[in-house]
């Protein structure tokens, strides 16, 4: 089956729901068994089949499910968040001692949070390096993990993926990507060499900013074994509803990612002809630098970019942002929603200096009519030279 068809048709059994085209949702705490036997035998393989509430239940299953057979995977596992998912996969399979390798680009919690703070606290010892170049000299014989996402959520720098995997593999090390920017649809990691996966379900397959969802997809047994235990013993889990949702969500992928393509390149060379933008950040763009990547390796783009202005005060950008009508101040994306938020991408960076103009903003480009969103974009402008 092609991708479009499998968003529609896997995740879902009706002959084994009365009919039904949605799998029901499962409230579900504890799971009760006729037997002493057949509650051993349950207790034997606690990540198989129905056993306790926190380790799953239909309901979670159909969305895992449906992910892997995106992805081509072994088997995937539902969090409670995207972030979740990033720590429960680093705990995983890393322990005091290790050392792992990641992007200087990456998503600002799983640096500040989970590497700085929870991998610090834990003995494990990381290393950044510069999304534009190669890791060969930089792994070290403990090093277990090389993390990364491509493009980058602020700086939208393409890495690219199959070299940093090679590289990775030939030293042993496992290869983990956030691939939240593209999903299945756009960008198929386990192509390029990546081992794990990383989705915040919260972003586009739930795609109605009412979802907080995380997904891992693994490509061996013992990989799911070892995120799946860790998640349980940490005692992470998604919620039912939440789970459906994401199902729910998954139906419309397509149409929407199509959508939000469609309207963030208007906006993207729209914004490129504006006389107070020094620079647009979209690999989707002809003249982006990491342009050849994308073309080579991914077969679409979302609606997710960023934005360099010529240098302006903070309170011009406040101004702008402040009387946006349709783009609202939000710091998640993914949603069928337009959302415009001020950034500042060298604030965390260690690796190389990232070098702008002026301030920069990060744009998520909704549903919407893109004219309108012009429209919406030209006021703020207005705003923004006239405080000056």
């Amino acid at each position: 089956m092609k991708k479009e068809t499998k968003l529609i048709h896997k995740g879902r059994s009706p002959r084994e729901n009365h009919g039904i085209v949605n799998p029901p949702v499962y409230h579900a705490s504890t799971v009760t068994h006729a037997t002493v036997a057949e509650y051993e035998e349950s207790s034997k393989k606690p990540f198989d089949g129905v056993h306790y509430g926190r380790t799953g239940t239909p309901t979670s299953f159909a969305l895992e499910d449906a992910v892997t057979a995106l992805y081509g995977g072994h088997r995937t596992v539902a969090l409670s968040s995207g972030l979740a998912a990033i720590s429960v996969t680093l705990h995983a399979l890393l322990k005091s001692g290790d050392h792992a390798l990641v992007a200087d680009n990456v998503y600002g919690p799983t640096r500040v949070r989970t590497c700085n703070g929870l991998l610090a606290r834990a003995g494990v010892n990381v290393t950044y390096f510069d999304p534009a170049q190669s890791i060969d000299g930089l792994v070290k014989p403990e090093t277990k993990v090389v993390y990364f996402e491509s493009p980058g959520s602020l700086t939208f720098e393409m890495l690219d993926a199959g070299k940093i995997s090679a590289e990775a593999k030939a030293a042993g090390a496992t290869v983990v990507m956030d691939n939240t920017w593209a999903s299945p649809l756009f960008f198929q990691p386990f192509e390029h060499g990546v081992d794990i996966i990383i989705e915040a379900g919260t972003k586009y397959i739930s795609g109605h900013a009412d979802v907080m969802l995380g997904l891992v997809t693994v490509s061996t047994p013992e990989q799911f074994q070892v995120v799946k235990w860790t998640g349980n013993a940490l005692g992470n889990c998604p919620g039912p509803d939440d789970c459906y949702l994401g199902l729910r969500g998954l139906r419309t992928l397509s149409v929407r990612l199509e959508r939000h393509f469609k309207n963030a390149i208007r906006l993207a060379e729209w914004l490129q002809g504006r006389a107070e933008v020094d620079r647009v950040l979209y690999p989707a763009l002809p003249d982006d630098p990491g342009h050849e990547i994308w073309k080579r390796d991914f077969s679409g783009a979302s609606g997710l970019f960023g934005v360099v202005l010529k240098e302006y005060s903070k309170a011009s950008i406040a101004s702008m942002l402040d009387g946006m009508e349709l783009f609202a101040m939000g710091d998640s994306w993914g949603g069928y929603e337009s959302l415009m938020i001020p950034t500042d991408p060298g604030k965390i960076r260690t690796v190389n200096e990232w070098k702008a103009t002026g301030p920069s903003l990060r744009i998520h480009a909704g549903l919407e009519d893109p004219e309108d969103l012009i429209a919406d974009l030209e006021k703020g402008f207005g705003r923004l030279t006239a405080q000056g």
